[in-house]
């Protein structure tokens, strides 16, 4: 029996809103356009589906179907029938499909099928795994090891979001905001319930708009959308594309950052260009095992050019989190210094799926706390400013963040290194010209094996989603190691980073780069 959550769930407040104003339009879809009376009766179209296919409450369904309103309607009748779901975007390559269906053991799969869903039985011995009261979704995340993790996050964690950001970044039936990430990216789920569960309408961004900056400018523009999330890598590309060919934006009044580190100068430039007048930045700092956002910070010209000492502004925690600062010991630090962040409150997830283990180390519970909290150690390295907000400093192991995107290197290390060809290999990240992060791949060639880059970047293809395939490849004769016999990150991102600068010289357009 599931307990009754602490909050109104995000199904519940949608249906509330199609309860209310069933004709209002929720989603645009290309040029089809979903009311929110639509979509409800859509999914619990999928709902009843999964009931007549024997498929137990409290379990877990894959969601496999094409960015648009099936996600939407997907997600929804999953949700109704009391399950939660497993993103499986349909575009990753079909070894991490399996390894993801598998891991989770589902045995069914919503899948698109033309103009509806369907579900189909992948796994007639699957045995399902006992799920946290409640849970919503389990986001699969990279894996140091080369294996990737399910997050486990609960209704509450996600209403708790949307009830913690609605006094300071509200939304409203007028709201419109756009869906540019994929499903399977948390950013998603912030981007779709905070509109759908407030009355607002959410516009699926094209596939292939998001790889065109002037496309999805145009977009912004003839859509009137007044709310925007990106990570910061994406934003830079839209403004190198707003000062080739400025469009004013005049409806856009909330752009918020999130899913890696803040890009300063992008911000600045675009205040310079002072097309969207109107719009408030801000920047938010989180991870999917805290439920997508922990802190937020609004954004000024004046405050970014004014700041002192290193890091970004990520601001204060939202009113449903708490933060400390701690040092090895895991005792907090005094103002100024740096330490690790720890978060705890009601976004903090349930943990790893079937991981037992891995749960245990990253969530904790901590001497001082005397109200005996757990506590997710997020592995990034902050410091508090003079006035007590926080400012990012970075991680503290080999996991990055890119193109909002958790990424653990030790996995791309692990894929490469099984590729005929290639005796030995490591990934680092190194900028490109314009100063963004991309992922770079050295490696030593077996013997008498030639240097054969398509092979090795369609190898890697196979096995791993798009967002972890290296910008580039390079061969190298061994991989620099540390005295200590470890691998020498630093040493390889000095060569990579001399490789790249040679390499890369004109060869950068106005895509997103997502």
């Amino acid at each position: 029996m599931v307990p009754c959550p602490l909050r109104p769930s995000a199904p519940d407040r949608f249906l509330l809103q199609a309860k209310r104003s069933p004709e209002q339009v929720a989603v645009v879809d290309g040029s089809i356009e979903w009311t929110y009376g639509q979509l409800a009766a859509e999914a619990a179209k999928l709902a009843r589906g999964l009931a007549r296919m024997g498929i137990g409450t409290d379990s877990l369904v894959g969601l496999c179907v094409p960015r648009g309103w099936r996600v939407v309607a997907g997600i929804l009748g999953i949700w109704m029938h009391g399950c939660a779901y497993v993103p499986i975007d349909p575009a990753y390559p079909s070894h991490r499909r399996s390894f993801i269906a598998d891991d989770s053991q589902v045995s069914h799969i919503v899948v698109g099928a033309g103009t509806s869903l369907a579900v189909e039985a992948v796994n007639d011995a699957a045995s399902g795994h006992v799920l946290p009261d409640g849970t919503a979704y389990v986001i699969y995340t990279s894996g140091s090891t080369g294996t990737p993790k399910g997050v486990l996050v609960q209704h509450d964690n996600l209403s708790a979001l949307l009830d913690g950001a609605a006094a300071e970044l509200p939304v409203g039936p007028d709201d419109l905001g756009t869906v540019f990430h994929s499903y399977c990216f948390d950013m998603s789920v912030w981007e779709i319930w905070r509109v759908l569960t407030t009355g607002g309408r959410c516009i699926f961004v094209p596939t292939e708009v998001t790889l065109h900056a002037d496309r999805f400018i145009r977009l912004l523009a003839d859509m009137r959308i007044s709310l925007l999330s990106l990570v910061p890598s994406v934003f830079a590309n839209l403004v190198r594309a707003l000062q080739a060919r400025p469009v004013p934006l005049p409806h856009l009044r909330e752009l918020i950052f999130g899913g890696e580190a803040l890009n300063v100068n992008a911000v600045q430039a675009w205040y310079q260009l002072g097309l969207a007048p109107d719009a408030r930045l801000v920047n938010m700092y989180g991870i999917t095992e805290t439920t997508i956002h922990v802190t937020s910070k609004a954004l000024s010209n004046e405050q970014l050019a004014a700041r002192h000492g290193p890091g970004t502004p990520i601001g204060v925690p939202l009113p449903h989190l708490r933060v400390e600062v701690l040092d090895e010991r895991g005792r907090p630090v005094p103002s100024g210094a740096v330490g690790e962040m720890h978060v705890a409150g009601a976004g903090v997830s349930a943990g790893y799926l079937n991981r037992p283990e891995l749960t245990a180390e990253r969530f904790v519970r901590l001497d001082f706390d005397d109200r005996q909290s757990r506590w997710y150690r997020t592995g990034d390295f902050a410091r508090r400013d003079s006035s007590g907000e926080l400012m990012f400093i970075g991680r503290r192991d080999d996991q990055i963040q890119l193109h909002g995107h958790r990424i653990e290197l030790g996995e791309i290390d692990a894929a490469l290194q099984l590729l005929p060809g290639v005796a030995a290999g490591a990934t680092v990240v190194v900028p490109n010209l314009h100063g963004e992060p991309v992922l770079v791949a050295c490696y030593v060639p077996a013997d008498n094996a030639k240097h054969d880059g398509s092979r090795i970047r369609a190898g890697l293809r196979s096995r791993l989603p798009r967002y972890m395939i290296p910008a580039m490849l390079v061969p190298v004769t061994e991989i620099p190691v540390t005295p200590e016999g470890k691998l020498d990150r630093a040493a390889l991102s000095r060569h990579a980073r001399r490789s790249a600068d040679h390499a890369q010289g004109g060869r950068h357009g106005r895509a997103l780069g997502c």
